[in-house]
């Protein structure tokens, strides 16, 4: 089954897509997430170089992409130090979400679109391997796949 054009994301109340649905302009996706820039290799210092961001993509009514307001809280080291980093991250999407004029929390569909960011990939980004194709949502790697209903694996 092919991927479809716009690719349906179910709002889930208190899950990983509790920050989607529409506004005045559009529709909108929103989350608190960490990644590691792209060549990342594990070993001494991960803990530095993974980030902890706030991020709020937007789309026209249909589903196109149109922009991305990201934010880097700081990193997983500093988390553990400084107590107030998740918090800030959080603080940072609720503004972001609150300065979409009549928003609804529901569900969506857009199409796929990437961007990097300070040496992350963050985007719906179709994906295919030998059994068949799906979208995944990066850096928070949501999976979407057939039925297609908006559903998602982590």
């Amino acid at each position: 089954m092919a991927v479809p054009r716009v690719i349906p994301i179910a709002y889930e109340p208190r899950g990983h897509t509790e920050a989607i649905g529409f506004y005045e302009d559009g529709q909108f996706l929103g989350s608190v997430t960490y990644a590691f820039p792209k060549g990342f290799r594990p070993g001494d210092g991960w803990e530095e170089q993974k980030r902890l961001y706030a991020v709020l993509h937007t789309f026209d009514a249909e589903g196109g992409y149109r922009d991305s307001e990201i934010w880097c809280a700081g990193t997983w080291a500093e988390a553990q130090t400084d107590g107030t980093v998740v918090g800030r991250a959080r603080a940072r999407l609720a503004q972001l979400l609150r300065s979409l004029p009549r928003r609804t929390y529901t569900d969506i569909a857009v199409m796929p679109f990437q961007l990097t960011f300070e040496g992350v990939l963050f985007g719906l980004v179709v994906e295919e391997d030998d059994e068949e194709p799906w979208a995944e949502l990066y850096p928070d790697r949501l999976g979407f796949g057939p039925p297609w209903d908006g559903t998602y694996d982590t």
